[in-house]
């Protein structure tokens, strides 16, 4: 097996398998389902956004904290702060999860079933219908504008571009991040992949190499985090090296110290 053949099998793994889709999906309509019923009248709206929508979420096997980013727009008419729908939504689960793990995350209530967490985001919409989500941490804004599905047509339109690459090659780098202590956030990596260029990469293992030549860290970064980058960056010059030299099994055995089976 080549190290493409390697990269292409693993990334094919780190798609969730239709079972767990159909647990994902029952546990979405209930959730939905009950957060109508029970803020009858209060909603402007609720739907799921994030790395679910743009088939990017990494299954539970492979990262423990994969979530569902889940939006839920009050009508707010007595404009509440952020922490008075915080309180709303935590009453929620705790009414029908009781028996589930339930913890207040800011700006999130975070939601654990069995097969998979749920972060729960409070909002509220301008007359404009701008959303309005809770300030992650700041002491002069109680409100940042968001537009929380913006970036699923920018991830989808760079996958087209590049050959369908993109969201395999996301997938990937959100493992090695994970295996990595998940230094960079899921979003922040994702953004980061596809505002990149790729210049000659036809196969994953061309988006592969390029993305790690262009991994980079700052001078204020971890030094952990720095070696782990400068040992990607090693074992793919030695993986490249072991191609150019026609050892195919070898350099696939060096590419999986990067990215093991799991």
């Amino acid at each position: 097996m080549s190290v493409n053949s390697h990269l292409n099998d693993l990334s094919s793994k780190l798609n969730l398998k239709q079972d767990e889709k159909d647990k994902v999906k029952k546990s979405i309509d209930t959730l939905s389902d009950r957060l109508t019923s029970y803020f009858d009248g209060q909603l402007k709206g609720h739907f799921k956004f994030g790395s679910y929508t743009r088939g990017t979420i990494l299954p539970r096997k492979a990262d423990e904290e994969s979530d569902i980013d889940y939006m839920v727009i009050f009508t707010n008419p007595y404009n509440y702060k952020p922490q008075t729908l915080l309180n709303h939504l935590k009453n929620f689960v705790n009414h029908y999860y009781h028996s589930s793990e339930i913890r207040q995350s800011h700006p999130t209530i975070v939601l654990e079933l069995n097969h998979i967490k749920f972060e729960l985001v409070p909002a509220k919409k301008d007359i404009l219908d701008n959303i309005y989500i809770p300030s992650r941490s700041s002491f002069f804004e109680e409100w940042i504008k968001t537009d929380p599905n913006a970036f699923n047509k920018k991830l989808t339109d760079a996958n087209v571009r590049q050959y369908n690459q993109i969201k395999p090659l996301v997938r990937l780098m959100k493992y090695w991040n994970r295996l990595n202590g998940s230094y960079r956030s899921s979003y922040e990596l994702e953004n980061w992949i596809v505002q990149n260029y790729y210049y000659n990469c036809v196969t994953l293992k061309d988006f592969v190499y390029d993305t790690f030549e262009k991994l980079t860290y700052n001078y204020s970064d971890r030094q952990g985090y720095k070696d782990k980058v400068d040992r990607a960056k090693k074992i793919i010059d030695k993986t490249k090296e072991y191609e150019r030299d026609n050892m195919p099994y070898t350099a696939k055995a060096e590419i999986k110290k990067l990215f093991p089976d799991f």
